[in-house]
């Protein structure tokens, strides 16, 4: 069962509406962005600014993305992190017809709701120009941005490539180390690694 996963996994990984350019370099300066949240309002990346920010690219039917949430460790991270201030954008750039495209806010909102989690906002990114401007190319990759608005890490959410929820308890965390650093004065140790999942579905 393991085994045909893993084949269905690698399938999804390959298919996409278009591939992603060059990831956006750790230490330069994160694009902003005007996206629709799930709350139906614009939400301005820059209005963060003087904030550690996380942006998780998402897709609900990616099943990198469900062993994150279906375990809890998504949500868990979310709670955690945004309790202490930092915001936390869960962007979908899938775009209109494939896996998982949210309609519009409500939708975007009923996956929160359903997932019970605690991102600041989802923001949908239809026509991928955020998702362009930060070259992500999977689900999910991982940005945190530190306090001075530039990139100080990106790439998988941890050491565990798989879609099994019983890797996620050995794993390492590469977003939680990172944030742990920054928040306590310290340089970041793991600033880059290679990110994991279904390709981002651009349009």
């Amino acid at each position: 069962m393991r085994a045909w996963t893993a084949i269905l996994a690698a399938a999804l990984a390959i298919v996409g509406c278009a591939q992603a350019g060059v990831t956006l370099p750790v230490g330069a300066a994160a694009p902003d962005f005007t996206l629709t949240g799930d709350g139906g309002k614009p939400v301005k990346l820059s209005d963060s600014k003087g904030k550690l920010v996380v942006l998780e690219w998402v897709n609900s039917g990616c099943p990198f993305v469900h062993k994150q949430y279906d375990s809890g460790n998504m949500q868990a991270l979310q709670k955690k992190y945004t309790a202490k201030g930092v915001v936390w954008y869960s962007i979908a750039s899938s775009c209109k017809g494939a896996e998982g495209y949210f309609e519009g806010p409500a939708d975007a909102a009923a996956f929160r709701k359903d997932r019970k989690a605690s991102m600041t906002a989802i923001l949908l990114d239809p026509d991928g120009a955020a998702g362009h401007a930060y070259g992500a190319k999977t689900t999910p990759h991982m940005f945190v941005i530190a306090k001075d608005g530039t990139v100080a890490y990106e790439g998988a959410i941890d050491d565990k490539p798989s879609t099994d929820t019983a890797d996620v308890a050995g794993a390492h965390n590469y977003v939680s180390a990172a944030l742990d650093e920054l928040m306590a004065g310290k340089p970041v140790s793991v600033t880059q690694t290679r990110s994991y999942g279904c390709s981002v579905k651009y349009r």
